[in-house]
């Protein structure tokens, strides 16, 4: 059994190893965060005609508008529709496929990747 003089807990280069790997996991979390939060309000601007019917979509046009105009609203720059969404009109209803990938480098060449693919079925009015 050890003494109480040798259990004295983690010595200071155990806590400085411990703090740049929590520095280093909250970098990449920071990083990656943003393009999350952006799916997230992609997701519910695809899907607001299902939910609110006074927005009469009716064309393939109209829709992209309506991506265009809630991309403006929530401040989603980085992005262009025409290229992140595909939108086709089947068994009346728009079937939208959102689908995009984002780089942020990490350090120096190493880089994180966030893909979004995603298929959503919105009634027409």
């Amino acid at each position: 059994m050890k003494s109480a003089h040798t259990q004295r807990g983690m010595s200071f280069i155990s806590w400085l190893v411990v703090l740049g790997f929590l520095a280093f996991m909250a970098s990449a979390v920071f990083k990656v965060l943003p393009h999350y939060f952006d799916y997230m309000s992609m997701e519910k601007i695809i899907t607001a005609p299902d939910t609110d019917k006074a927005l009469e979509i009716r064309t393939v046009g109209e829709f992209y508008a309506h991506i265009t105009k809630g991309m403006q609203v929530n401040n989603i720059r980085d992005l262009n529709a025409q290229d992140v969404v595909k939108i086709k009109i089947e068994n009346n209803q728009f079937l939208v496929n959102l689908k995009y990938e984002k780089r942020e480098s990490l350090i120096e060449n190493i880089s994180l990747v966030v893909s979004f693919d995603k298929e959503f079925r919105v009634g027409m009015p």
